[in-house]
Order: structure tokens, then sequence, then C-alpha cells
């Protein structure tokens, strides 16, 4: 045990960058961290008698939180602090239950194996990490000294402890994923399921086309059809919500304040000789780049203000865009290194490899751009005639530079005379008629100094204040309702199963989840903040677990009856005729032949019927000239026959491995997925957590 002693040494700074690199969770769960003994009150939750404490839960949240702070220099919002504790706490069950199975299993690692994973061959990526040759191997004098340091033996404790439960961890992996096998088979039909795509001809009788005349049905085929369908009318536990939120949003007076004080910088922001230095001790929340920008490169509403006039020295603002406000000084101002424009378009749309469709459009923006030669407006004829998203600002594009449009829109744009209008262009979406407002001739180094809009604690502690008067008042009255219209608060309404995480409306909010746990009708909630907005809720009715009333769903049966009686005429219609065979099909039921090509897995759209699943994959397991029975789909009964089977190209060696490794790492996901949820429906899981987080 001579050098097992030794390994025991290292430098707290190593064991640290470890505890980050490798996870918290884990190295405090394996290195005896999670495994305090704490009486009931301290436990956060249990695991099969397992206490996960309450410290411990705390470290692994405030670690996140600490993370997420560092990362956007900002604190977490209190809705992604609730998934996070969330997560967290899941975790940490997680890793007691693997724990709990490595021990049943009885895996260990024994001192030979660490003495070789830190030691031998091909030692442990932690030590490869940190004893770094620089050329991919270890520095074995470097790790010597580590060795035997006698400063720092709890430190190699930790490590050694870490080294051990991971590799007790990779051992319970390779047991758990053992049973994954892919086979040549199943790789050559995932690349089918993949890339193969069929040509078809087909037949359908869409149910919409039978008048509802031709179909009867009274209230007991209804209530027959609620209860073949009765499972999918299964509800959970339920609570109606009346509810009233009040925003988080800054007032008027809060975005005042900002501009006041920024305005107050204004002045000694432009004599300052340091702008970095300036923008860093006045709390600017983005710091100085000394890169130079052109107006297609910043915020529409940015670029307006610097580019009008732009002086060396001038401040500009402030000015709000994008939720924060901005005083921006002009730190110098040159002739641009590329070009950028500001443009207009107007978009005919048309497939390329349609000649018809393609011949069409052109003729149209040849026709538009007549009118515009004669004094049309442009923007007004965009907003007319342009097939786009844009045509509701008039085919206003903004700014664009290199790169951002297709090459021949980019070079007619780039090369025409400002208001005179260029086209059609001819690109892979149609044609485009172009006209250029403004082409940039200047480009800016700019010191941008911002501050986000965020309401005043004032403004905040208000909205809080006036919930905790309603959620008060309302208790004591028993009128959630009154109490509200009288301070003019709107009642919102929704309905929450047990257990839901999100709520429409209001999002993740594991504090309200927490009030509905013993809530009871007519129960009002505390004042519970979310990330942009205060609410107050009140339980309104609890729904038993069971079967949603059949008169609670009767209106949503109804259409699904009739559509289904019809299905079942418009299929019989296409059984009957489809003796004569497929040729005759369409004559016999009195309705037209279609065709579609190129349907695959990744293209369900199938003309004249729509998105169908069932459509497709009865195509593509079907042999090529063959015939279909009838089909019942979402919106019609069809008949199809498969024209052409398109068989992808043949795999070579590297897409073989990558799509060999792709459905290996599915099924491994998978089988730990299914693992671990077997492991937590057959465990004694105690949650407390609403006692501990109120």
């Amino acid at each position: 045990m001579g050098v097992m002693n030794n390994l025991r040494e290292n430098t707290g700074v190593i064991l640290w960058i470890l505890v980050f690199a490798f996870g918290v969770i884990w190295v405090l769960q394996d290195s005896g961290g999670l495994d305090a003994v704490g009486n009931l009150s301290n436990n956060i939750g249990t695991v099969n008698g397992d206490p996960i404490t309450i410290d411990e839960f705390n470290q692994a949240v405030d670690q996140q939180v600490q993370s997420y702070q560092n990362q956007t220099g900002d604190s977490m919002p209190p809705q992604m602090l609730d998934q996070t504790r969330d997560g967290v706490f899941n975790q940490l069950v997680d890793a007691k239950l693997r724990e709990q199975e490595m021990e049943r299993l009885g895996l260990d690692v024994s001192d030979e194996e660490l003495i070789k994973m830190i030691q031998g061959a091909d030692p442990h990526p932690i030590i490869k990490a940190y004893f770094s040759d620089g050329a991919g191997g270890v520095d074995r004098t470097l790790l010597q000294n580590f060795i035997s340091n006698p400063e720092a033996t709890a430190d190699w404790v930790n490590i050694e402890e870490y080294i051990r439960s991971e590799r007790r961890r990779q051992k319970l992996e390779n047991l758990v994923t053992a049973s994954v096998r892919v086979t040549q088979a199943d790789v050559n039909q995932e690349h089918f399921r993949q890339n193969a795509s069929v040509n078809v001809r087909y037949v359908a009788l869409r149910y919409t086309a039978l008048p509802d005349a031709e179909i009867t049905y009274d209230d007991s085929d209804l209530r027959k059809f609620y209860n073949e369908n009765k499972d999918e009318f299964k509800q959970k536990k339920t609570y109606n919500l009346s509810y009233v939120t009040l925003s988080k949003a800054p007032t008027k007076e809060d975005t005042a304040v900002v501009f006041s004080d920024l305005s107050v910088l204004k002045e000694s922001f432009m004599t300052a000789e340091d702008d970095s230095l300036f923008m860093v001790r006045n709390g600017s929340e983005s710091p100085f780049t000394g890169t130079y920008t052109r107006p297609d490169e910043i915020d529409e509403q940015l670029a307006a203000a610097v580019f009008a006039n732009p002086t060396k020295g001038d401040v500009v603002g402030p000015l709000i865009s994008n939720g924060q406000v901005h005083l921006v000084k002009i730190v110098d101002v040159r002739a641009p290194k590329e070009q950028a424009v500001k443009a207009s378009h107007i978009l005919f749309r048309a497939a390329e490899g349609d000649d018809a469709a393609r011949a069409a459009a052109k003729t149209r923006a040849d026709d538009i751009r007549r009118q515009l030669q004669n004094g049309a407006d442009f923007a007004e004829m965009a907003r007319l005639h342009s097939a786009d998203g844009t045509a509701s600002r008039g085919g206003d594009l903004g700014w664009f530079g290199p790169g951002r449009m297709v090459e021949p829109f980019e070079k007619a744009a780039f090369s025409a005379t400002i208001g005179r209008v260029v086209g059609p262009v001819s690109t892979q979406f149609g044609y485009h008629l172009i006209m250029v407002t403004e082409k940039a001739t200047q480009e800016a180094q700019l010191a941008d100094f911002t501050l986000s809009l965020r309401a005043s604690v004032q403004t905040l502690n208000r909205a809080q204040a006036s919930l905790d008067d309603l959620q008060y008042f309302a208790t004591e009255g028993g009128d959630f309702t009154d109490e509200a219209g009288k301070k003019g608060m709107t009642i919102q309404a929704v309905s929450i199963e047990e257990e839901q995480q999100f709520i429409p409306g209001l999002g993740n909010s594991r504090s309200l989840i927490s009030f509905l746990e013993t809530a009871e009708v007519g129960d009002i909630s505390p004042v519970i903040e979310l990330n942009n907005d205060f609410v107050v809720a009140q339980v309104s009715k609890v729904n038993k677990e069971g079967f949603r009333p059949f008169e609670d769903v009767k209106d949503q049966l109804e259409p699904r009856l009739r559509n289904d009686l019809k299905a079942t005429i418009q299929a019989k219609k296409l059984a009957d005729a489809l003796s004569g065979g497929f040729d005759g099909l369409a004559a016999a039921t009195g309705s037209t032949e279609q065709t579609a090509e190129g349907l695959s897995f990744s293209n369900m759209v199938v003309p004249g019927i729509g998105r169908d699943p069932k459509f497709v994959g009865s195509a593509l397991g079907m042999a090529e000239g063959s015939t279909s029975s009838v089909i019942k789909g979402e919106n019609a009964a069809y008949v199809l026959m498969v024209t052409t089977v398109n068989q992808p190209a043949a795999l070579d060696p590297t897409q073989y491995s990558a799509l060999y490794e792709q459905l290996k790492n599915q099924r491994q996901g998978l089988v730990r997925s299914q693992w671990i949820t077997a492991l937590r429906e057959s465990a004694d899981i105690v949650d407390n957590r609403r006692i501990f987080l109120q």
C-alpha cells in the first residue's frame, strides 16, 4: 500500500479544477459528500431510505447558479431557478439510485486497477490533462513530483476516490448497455429509412367531400363512440385556477432614470481619454471592443442614429434598442472595407425546376416593373405582390453586407444605383425586383455604453405589495374576484394537471406546483415571483382523477364521429371499386387520379391530402409496382400504387461507421433511460421539497 499512500497527495487547486471539469454532483456523491446522514428535518428527500440533505442540495444548486452568473453577469431568473432546482433534485435521486445499484452488484475497483489508471501506459484522462507532456503523453516526472508531495495528502485522497468512482460508474454503464447490438441489417435499414423516397399514383376520397346530409347519428352513437375511445379522455387530478399577474417590466419612470443617468455621463464620456476604462468604471454592460462597424452590423435604430452624420468624437444618445439604453461614442470613422446596402425587394416566388411557374413569375415581375417605372410606389406594390414576409413592411430588407443574400441577388444589389429598380433577378426562390435605398459610405469604431432597462426595486416592491394586499384581503374576505376587480386587475383562468410542470400562460413554477400539492377549493396562493411577472392564484375547482364526463367532451366528439362515419363510407366506395383494378379506380369513384413524387420520412406532404405519415409509411413499405388496399388516413381514404422506389446510394465505409455509431448511441441512450426509469418506479423516493422550498 506504499504506492497508494504516495498517491494521496496533491494541491487544492487541482481538486477544484476536477470538481468543475467533471461535475459537482458526481464528485460529491462518490467522495462521500452526499452520504452525510442527517435527521429528517435536514433531508430534502430520501431514496430507499438514503438521505439527500438540504445542504448537499443547496451546494449543487449554488454551483449551477454561480456558473450562470459567471457566464451571463446576471442573476438567474426565478423560473430558471425553479427548473435548476428540479434538475438538481432529479440528478441527486439518480445518483443515489446508481450508487445503490453499484453496491447491489458488488461493483468495485481494486488498488491494482487504480494504480494502472494513474501510472499505467494509458492513464486516466485527468492525469493526461493535468500532467501533459505537450505531445499527447504524460510528463512522468511532473506526475511523480505531485505523488511524492507530502503536503497534499487529503487532496490526493479525493482525486483517488474520484478516479475510482468514475471507473465504477463506467463498469455500471457497460453492464447497462451490454445488451445493445447493432447489425449490418439495422444500419442498412436505417440508411433506407433516412434516404429512400417513392413516387406514387393514388386515388383519394376526402372526407370533407361527403356532405353531412349523407350521414346520420344520434346521442347513443356519440356515447358509444365515447365509450370506445374512453381512454383518450382519461385525466389526472386537475386544478382550475383563477389568477392575476402584475408585470415586472420597467415603468416610464424607470426608463427616465436610466436616460437621466446616461445623460449625466454624456459630457464626460465625450472627453474621456480611455473609453474602455470609462465604460468599466461607470458600469457599462457591454465592453469596448475596438472593432469597426458598418450600418448592417448593428441594430437598425442604432445605425440610423450613428450613421446619420458620423463625426469622430461625437456621442449619440441616449437611445433605446433591443431592451437596452445606449450611449454611443464615435471613436473613429473611415471608408468601409466591404460593401453594405439598404434595400427593398418584391419577390415573385417560383421553385427551381418548375419551368411553367418560373415563366409565369417572370411575366408578373416584368409587368410590375413597368408599373414602377410609370410611377407606382415600390412599398405599396411590395405590400400587394411580394410573396415573402417582407411584404407587410413594404419589401424592406434593411441593411445587409456580403454573404447575407444569395449570390445573384447580392451581385445585383451591390451594383445597383440608389433609387433605381433592378430586375427581374432570378434566384432559387423565384424572381426579384430590387431597389437599393442607401449604400454604406463609412464604417465607425464605436464605444457602445449600454445599460439594460430593468424595473427599479421600488417598482418591483409596489407590484408585489399590491398583490400582497389582494392576497390578504381576498383570504380574509373570501372573494378573490371582487378584490381583484376593486384593484382593476384582470382575472385569467387556467387548468393544470397534478404534477404538470409547464403552466400555460405562466411557464414553469415549482412554487405554484408546491402550493397546489396541499391546496383545496378556495385556497389562495402567496405572491409568487416569475421571470417577468408576479402572480397570485386561487383554486376555483379540483377535478378528481378519472375520465372526463361525456357532457364535457361531447362537442369534441361530434366532429370526430362525423369524420369517422364519412371515412367508413368513402373507404367502402373505394373498396367496392377496387375490384376492377387500380387503373379504373378513379373513373369508378368519380374522382381524379393524382401523383406524388419524392415522398420520404422527411417529406410527408401529399398533394391534395396534406401531411399524412400513414400514407408515406405505407408507400415506403411497399414494393415497386404494387398496389395498396384501402387506407383510412386523417383527411381521406385512399388507394396508392408505388411506381418508383428511389433507392439511396450505397454507404461508403465512413458513412457506414458514422451511421453505426449514431444507431448505437441512440439505442444505448434509450436503454439508459429505460433502466433509470425502471429503478425510479421501483424505488421508495420521498420528496420533501415542499417543506424547504416555499
